[in-house]
């Protein structure tokens, strides 16, 4: 599968911002088959967790730093993944990346590793 991350930018602080992920899936595949994700990652940090939403869109997982803030979503019907983020901070900045697989188990769903599919990111800066 290939992942085309979007929608990042400059957003003042308390401002919102949407990020997609466009999937391509492979011919005999079907989108709804993977769990996707997002992480981000600033620079010279580890990868970051910051949500998860399985093949049912109603399992949602997100990590304590954006819950409450951020939502992830998926539109199975036209391949997309979505991360709604609210009350931007500035510790919020780092490039995010969406991730997929088709295999990822429910303990290891904040694990980069349990990912193999990664689009090319997306830099969302938080400043004034």
């Amino acid at each position: 599968v290939q992942l085309q991350a979007s929608g990042g930018g400059l957003v003042q602080p308390g401002g919102s911002l949407r990020l997609s992920c466009a999937a391509s899936v492979e011919s005999g595949r079907s989108f709804n088959q993977y769990t996707m994700s997002w992480f981000r990652q600033a620079p010279g940090k580890e990868r970051e967790f910051v949500a998860a939403i399985r093949r049912s869109a109603s399992n949602t997982y997100h990590s304590n730093s954006v819950r409450g803030r951020f939502t992830i979503s998926r539109d199975n019907a036209v391949n997309m993944v979505y991360l709604q983020m609210n009350s931007l901070k500035p510790e919020d900045t780092p490039v995010y990346y969406c991730a997929a697989d088709a295999q990822v188990i429910l303990s290891s769903i904040a694990i980069s590793q349990s990912y193999n599919y990664w689009g090319q990111g997306t830099q969302v800066t938080v400043s004034s």
